[in-house]
C-alpha cells in the first residue's frame, strides 16, 4: 500500500494516485504505486496524460514493457521510460543470477 498520504493533492493526482496502487494484480500495484508514490506530485499536465493513459493499459501488456518488451510508439512516452527506469533503479527489474 501507499507510504505516500495523498494531502496537498489536487483531486486528479488523488485519484491517479488511488488507481496506481489498485490495478488488481499485485506486483503491478507495486511497479505502478511506488512510482506514483515517488512522482505525482511532480508530473506536469502533458505527463498526467501520458501517466493516466498508461495506467488504463492492461497489467500483462504494461508489465511485459516494464521488463523489456519494446512498447508500442503511442505508449512509448517519457513517462514509461521514467517508470522502467525508477524500476529497474530500485532493484525491482533486476534478476537474481
Amino acid at each position: 500500500m501507499t507510504a505516500r498520504s495523498s494531502e496537498g493533492l489536487d483531486v486528479r493526482r488523488r485519484k491517479l494516485l488511488f488507481r496506481a496502487w489498485r490495478r488488481g494484480v499485485r506486483e503491478i500495484d507495486l511497479i505502478v504505486g511506488r512510482f506514483a508514490d515517488a512522482f505525482i506530485d511532480k508530473f506536469d499536465d502533458a505527463s498526467l496524460d501520458d501517466f493516466e493513459r498508461l495506467i488504463e493499459v492492461p497489467n500483462a501488456e504494461l508489465y511485459a514493457w516494464v521488463t523489456g518488451e519494446a512498447a508500442p510508439a503511442e505508449h512509448d512516452t517519457a513517462v514509461l521510460r521514467q517508470l522502467i527506469g525508477f524500476h529497474t533503479r530500485s532493484g525491482e527489474g533486476s534478476k537474481p543470477q
